[in-house]
């Protein structure tokens, strides 16, 4: 069984493709992100958010000092990072999201200074759920995403029927599959494909993207993370294999 993973290409990548050949699965890595770093840092406010671990890293680097702020992180691995490089993490949301963070802040931030410090194509469900609970947000744009070259040989192996399924890690993975797939004049085949493989989304904004688009989502983990992607997608392709 071939899957295409779309993670940026370090570590994350590499520990992807390891976590699919222990699932005896063939991966098929094809990066659909790449991060250049804008060089800033978060603002000083009475609450910071960070909300990837490529975010921490690059905060880090630019000698982020958080001072008296509740460092907030969207998810384990976020905090995992952040406490990696020293920083107390004072808030992780049950749901890993930005709809569980805003519910968790929701009664904390009324009349608070939050900083929101992320990639470009951040979700504005975040920034905008704490401008309602009456924060005055900030967002500092730490690093763009950006689809990197050559990306693509997964939406060829798709049009040929050649690939199995597909592990859609952020909405932009999705959105850079399709562009690959329309410049490499496949985008028809690809799609019409999809609808036999087992398509995996890590959580609800990047299943609704890949709705919107058209394509039919058949896992989304309810932990927002790559191992539970991989494993029960998986799962759902041993399935599907059995009947």
């Amino acid at each position: 069984m071939k899957i295409a993973v779309f993670r940026p290409d370090d570590e994350r990548l590499e520990n992807a493709v390891e976590l699919l050949e222990l699932l005896d699965v063939d991966p098929v890595p094809d990066p659909m992100l790449a991060v250049q770093p804008t060089g800033k840092k978060p603002r000083r406010a009475d609450f910071v958010v960070l909300t990837s671990k490529t975010g921490v890293e690059l905060a880090h680097e630019a000698g982020w000092n958080p001072g008296e702020a509740t460092v907030c992180a969207i998810g384990e691995g976020t905090a995992a990072t952040l406490r990696k490089y020293g920083y107390e993490v004072d808030i992780v949301p049950e749901k890993f999201s930005s709809r569980g963070l805003v519910a968790v802040l929701a009664d904390r931030v009324d009349g608070q200074r939050v900083e929101v410090a992320r990639s470009d194509h951040g979700s504005d469900v975040l920034t905008d759920g704490l401008a309602d609970a009456g924060a005055a947000v900030h967002e500092t744009v730490l690093y763009e995403l950006v689809c990197p070259k050559g990306s693509g040989e997964s939406a060829e192996l798709a049009a040929k029927g050649e690939l199995d399924g597909v592990l859609f890690t952020s909405s932009l993975t999705v959105e850079h599959f399709l562009k690959a797939a329309k410049e490499r004049g496949v985008r028809e085949e690809t799609m019409t494909n999809l609808d036999d493989m087992t398509v995996g989304a890590i959580g609800g904004p990047t299943h609704d993207t890949a709705r919107n688009h058209g394509i039919r989502v058949d896992v989304v983990p309810q932990t927002a993370s790559f191992d539970r992607l991989a494993r029960e997608a998986v799962e759902h392709l041993g399935d599907k294999a059995e009947v």
